[in-house]
């Protein structure tokens, strides 16, 4: 009886961090497409906007590896458990430990990364050196943005300390001030002192960045405070705590990196794509407006969904209850399937209104608009793949296993680089073959992990998530089969203006959701029951109290 009420607090605990997680991460994904709604009016798919594309892209991949993967991997695992079983002090003593670190190791790649930026420019986009004043520009915009890694490492630090102590909706809400605090400070430097200074707009955007990022971090000290801790600046690497998280995180960056290194290197062979209507200026752009577009469902699905699931399966590890560990992850994974399907569908279907509805404003045209959406339907294919490898990666770090997933990691990287240059080499789909083989190797992570992960763990109730699999697609095929006929039929009788858009999703996105709602009834989807049981946001309480996985 006693592991029954264990069971269902734990249960209640994940469902309500993850609910609560949710609706932060919303609103922090819908002012990052406010931010790229912002730029695009400003910048289009310009040389400017590219340069400024990659300065950023360079620090901003340590934040997603930081902030979303190696970190949290590595960090909230070790933190958790000595907050857990040797009390706060330890635990805060940890974290000055890893923080004094951070300012130490990242701060000095940040001073490297300012001298060598040509270096890095050039490595990455050497097609930029073709376009005249477009390699000098990005460099100066990766100088200007490089202090951004080090703010958003501590950022993220802050994060993971405040999510193993049971804080999860400021920390998913932070990078809402920094999408905000960017854009805000970006144009009142631009508008305002710009003129004065000398500064351009675009390097008033990239200025814009730094100051997120401070505000990003900034945000949490009180809250961190509160739950008394309190940094100082320590130095002790042979500290046990700081050893394992240092023996952690190197292969966590690389097992975390998937993702984001195939997209700097489709950034390198996108750099060199010649576009007919637009010289080197578009697919760099293009590729960067349609990922930041998945970021939405990814970080609520995905993020949100994996935040919430690792301190519970680190407790369940430390207690050496597996089968609790296996009930979780299962239930996280069938959430995921249940929220990302259907999302990818929605967004192949109806990307192209929904990128003119965000983007398609002053430079941003609609040749840029039908670009753009043809990149995120080949980035949706991987939806899935990318949120569940939020859920999948962390386990292995809780089970102390680093060396899987970095080994799975490197080995899609060689793939992507592979198959981005057959995209590009021997077929015509030119920057939309880059984001489908993105797609294909996040697709191939997961499926890779999880066979692994199910081997090492005596099985994840796979029979029920495959049910789970077949049955989510279903509908969200029929769904599809809907939103593509209305959409079409919209579009002919209205036209595909603003107005024939907005009309669009608001006929389209109710009757798909209804008809994916009544499909999984009639298939008798288990997870839908769990995600309507609260309202404590859009995933609601996916684990029921009391009640295992069935195999």
């Amino acid at each position: 009886m006693e592991e029954e009420v264990s069971n269902i607090s734990q249960s209640e605990r994940v469902a309500r961090s993850a609910g609560i997680m949710s609706v932060a991460v919303l609103v922090s994904r819908v002012t990052g497409v406010v931010r790229e709604r912002v730029m695009a009016g400003l910048f289009g798919a310009s040389m400017a906007y590219d340069a400024y594309v990659l300065g950023f892209r360079i620090p901003n991949l340590t934040r997603d590896l930081f902030a979303e993967g190696a970190l949290s991997s590595a960090f909230v695992p070790i933190f958790t458990e000595y907050l857990a079983g040797k009390g706060k002090k330890e635990a805060a003593e940890l974290a000055s430990l890893v923080a004094t670190a951070i300012i130490l190791i990242v701060g000095s790649l940040c001073i490297l990364g300012m001298v060598f930026s040509p270096f890095l420019v050039r490595w990455m986009a050497p097609g930029f050196t073709g376009v005249p004043g477009k390699f000098d520009l990005a460099v100066r915009m990766a100088r200007i943005m490089f202090p951004f890694l080090v703010l958003v490492s501590l950022a993220a630090q802050a994060m993971g300390i405040l999510n193993a102590s049971h804080s999860f909706f400021l920390p998913a809400l932070s990078s809402g001030f920094f999408n905000l605090g960017s854009i805000a400070f970006g144009l009142a430097l631009g508008y305002w002192a710009g003129p004065l200074l000398g500064i351009s707009l675009i390097d008033a955007m990239a200025w814009g960045v730094v100051f997120g990022g401070a505000l990003q971090w900034l945000v949490q000290i009180p809250l961190l405070l509160r739950q008394g801790f309190f940094f100082r600046p320590r130095v002790n690497w042979s500290h046990p705590g700081m050893r394992r998280i240092l023996s952690l995180m190197g292969p966590a960056i690389l097992g975390n990196s998937a993702v984001q290194v195939n997209v700097m290197v489709n950034t390198f062979f996108a750099s060199q794509i010649f576009d007919s209507a637009r010289g080197f200026n578009g697919p760099t752009a293009w590729l960067s407006y349609a990922f930041r577009f998945m970021q939405l469902p990814l970080g609520v699905f995905g993020v949100a969904i994996g935040a919430a699931t690792l301190p519970s399966i680190t407790r369940s590890a430390v207690a050496g209850n597996m089968e609790e560990f296996r009930r979780t992850l299962s239930r996280s994974l069938g959430m995921v399937l249940l929220l990302t399907l259907p999302s990818s569908v929605g967004l192949i279907v109806l990307g192209q209104p929904m990128v003119g509805i965000i983007y398609q404003t002053g430079r941003f045209q609609l040749y840029d608009t039908q670009q753009t959406a043809m990149a995120l339907a080949c980035y949706a294919v991987g939806l899935a793949g990318y949120a569940a490898l939020k859920v999948l990666t962390p386990a292995f770090y809780t089970l102390h296993d680093a060396r899987t997933p970095t080994l799975v990691s490197l080995s899609s990287i060689a793939i992507n680089a592979a198959v981005s240059y057959s995209m590009t080499t021997y077929t015509h789909l030119g920057h939309a073959g880059l984001a489908l083989s993105t797609s294909v190797v996040a697709l191939f992570n997961f499926v890779a992990l999880f066979v692994i992960l199910r081997g090492r763990i005596g099985g994840i109730y796979g029979r029920a998530l495959f049910s789970t699999f077949l049955k989510v697609s279903a509908a969200s095929a029929a769904m599809g089969v809907l939103v593509s006929v209305l959409s079409r039929q919209v579009s002919a009788a209205v036209g595909a203006g603003l107005r024939g858009r907005l009309l669009d999703l608001a006929v389209c996105i109710p009757l798909g959701v209804a008809v994916f709602y009544g499909a999984c009834r009639a298939l008798r989807v288990d997870e839908l029951d769990f995600a309507m049981r609260v309202g404590a946001g859009p995933l609601g309480r996916f684990f029921p109290a009391g009640r295992g996985r069935p195999a």
